[in-house]
């Protein structure tokens, strides 16, 4: 799965990989009395959560921190331990115990999601205590950094470079590597999401709970399935939304990420044609033809921006992209799109890509979406962390590695498939295709081995005009998962569910606070109250 990043006001792409030596699966889970069957694991397993006051003036002051050690290396537990950083709102009222929340990413903080978000799941207070986490290698938990290597992958997956001879991006994404180890330190020989799971076991223990009860957006829902499908008869009540693959390779990851984008740009325009203020005009038709000219037009001529460069039209498509992860942002969308066609005007559009532009309260980027890597909050936390994190996680979970020439041979044909995927999206997202380049060979075991659960049911919740998490990862996914999925059909717009449906966030409540869940098959209407305009959450 794949994120395109940028540390740069105009959008550029940036998705890499660390690696992941797996160890023997199976080892370290929790015994009947929820105790690890290995003794090397006992002291990780015996901890509790030892909670203050968060530092730092911009949190809230009923959010509390706590740290949790875990193995550096779960296959040699004492070779060495991290520290992961937490984050909870007490419960409310009476509590069944903690719920912990994944932004998705991956490479989304936990911590600072809550800080941030939290009044988002305050509903949830009710019955838990609502706990964030920062995992391995992400924000205050060991973070990683690729240091100048950051921007030598942006610059080798943009969407300019020369992929009919892909041997220079190749060679930079080869060194950016090299400086991605160079400045993380052991954690990235131990990055991803199977060590990221059996994390969370630890974290349930320290929390106290004899199950892990969990609600994981876009990223997280892989990261809640690999859980799920490492401690079956651990798992509470699970929520998933916005559905991440677990089989496809990355470029296939591609193409239907492409086509997902196409759709949500395809709904925006049929609702942008209905307003006298659509700068493609009032045919539907013609209107995505203008869209696609644009594009080129501005790929040929780009225009002058306030930053110095030119402003492409790959640069569009990457400001488009990220607007359109949620629906509140069309009308402001709409109006950027107008100053730039009308005036020339860069500069609103340009918002969209540099975090200028505030929405609903949403996870962070997954899978065909447009993350930004900004300025850290912490002298600590790099601020390349996001996309450094996001590469290292991203293909320490795929095991593909072609070489050089398999990838130049690959190319041609695969940009006929994106380019008939998405018009607008396919060349933008071309260049995924070489992000693992360089890096260690990632593990085989989610796409082998996470199905057919023997867990509790769990709830997958898929967006029908969802740009990062198209819905047909949701049917694929529960489909692999066996009997135990259940899936609530969101005909909405926008990433994800919880936070832009009213629908959707009653039922994943009924769910997690009273195990009510929707019979598998049952949907959430397009035209439901949208719940960031009645519960006022959005900037």
């Amino acid at each position: 799965m794949l994120v395109k990043l940028s540390t740069r006001p105009a959008v550029r792409h940036c998705a890499g990989a660390g690696a992941l030596a797996l160890a023997v699966l199976g080892t370290g889970l929790p015994g009947a009395a929820g105790q690890p069957a290995r003794p090397d694991l006992a002291a990780f397993y015996g901890q509790r959560v030892s909670w203050t006051a968060c530092a730092g003036q911009d949190r809230p002051r009923d959010l509390q921190c706590g740290k949790v050690t875990v193995p550096l290396d779960y296959a040699h537990p004492r070779a060495g331990s991290i520290s992961l950083a937490l984050a909870r709102y007490r419960a409310t009222g009476a509590s069944r115990g903690s719920l912990l929340l994944n932004f998705g990413g991956p490479g989304g903080s936990g911590v600072d999601g809550l800080a941030t978000s939290g009044k988002d799941f305050f509903d949830l207070t009710n019955g838990y205590d609502v706990v964030g986490f920062d995992p391995r290698g992400v924000g205050h938990s060991s973070p990683v950094s690729c240091g100048d290597g950051t921007e030598q992958a942006a610059d080798a997956l943009s969407p300019s470079a020369d992929l009919g001879r892909p041997g220079a991006a190749l060679d930079q994404l080869r060194a950016a590597a090299e400086q991605c180890t160079l400045h993380s330190g052991p954690v990235l020989r131990h990055i991803g999401t199977v060590d990221a799971a059996r994390d969370m076991d630890v974290i349930r223990q320290a929390l106290g709970d004899r199950r892990l009860n969990y609600l994981g957006f876009s990223y997280g829902s892989r990261l809640g399935a690999v859980y799920a499908a490492e401690f079956p008869q651990r798992v509470g009540r699970m929520t998933l939304d916005g559905v991440d693959t677990l089989t496809e390779p990355l470029s296939q990851q591609g193409v239907v990420g492409a086509q997902g984008q196409q759709t949500a740009l395809d709904d925006f325009l049929d609702w942008c044609v209905t307003d006298i203020g659509c700068p493609f005009g009032e045919d539907r038709r013609s209107a995505g033809d203008e869209v696609v000219r644009l594009v080129r037009s501005l790929d040929e001529n780009p225009m002058p921006t306030d930053f110095g460069g030119g402003f492409t039209g790959q640069d569009l498509v990457g400001a488009i992209g990220q607007a359109l992860y949620s629906k509140e942002l069309w009308p402001t969308l709409e109006r950027a799109l107008s100053a730039l066609v009308e005036d020339g005007d860069t500069r609103r559009v340009l918002a969209f890509s540099s975090g200028g532009v505030s929405g609903p309260a949403r996870p962070v980027p997954s899978s065909g979406g447009h993350a930004k890597a900004g300025p850290a909050d912490d002298d600590a936390v790099p601020a390349d962390n996001l996309p450094a994190a996001l590469m290292a996680i991203n293909c320490a979970d795929d095991p593909d590695r072609p070489t050089a020439a398999r990838i130049t041979r690959d190319l041609r044909d695969l940009r006929a498939a994106y380019e008939k995927a998405s018009p607008v999206f396919g060349r933008y997202r071309l260049t995924q295709n070489l992000m693992c380049y360089g890096r260690p060979k990632g593990t085989d075991y989610i796409r082998a081995e996470v199905k057919n659960l023997s867990s509790a049911r769990i709830l997958l919740v898929g967006t029908r005009g969802d740009p990062a998490t198209p819905y047909r990862w949701a049917q694929e996914t529960a489909d692999r998962l066996g009997p135990a999925a259940v899936v609530l059909d969101n005909k909405g717009d926008g990433h994800t569910g919880y936070s832009s449906s009213l629908c959707v966030h009653h039922k994943v409540n009924d769910f997690l606070l009273y195990g009510t869940l929707p019979p598998s098959g049952s949907s959430c209407p397009a035209s439901g109250k949208d719940w960031s305009s009645s519960a006022g959450l959005g900037g």
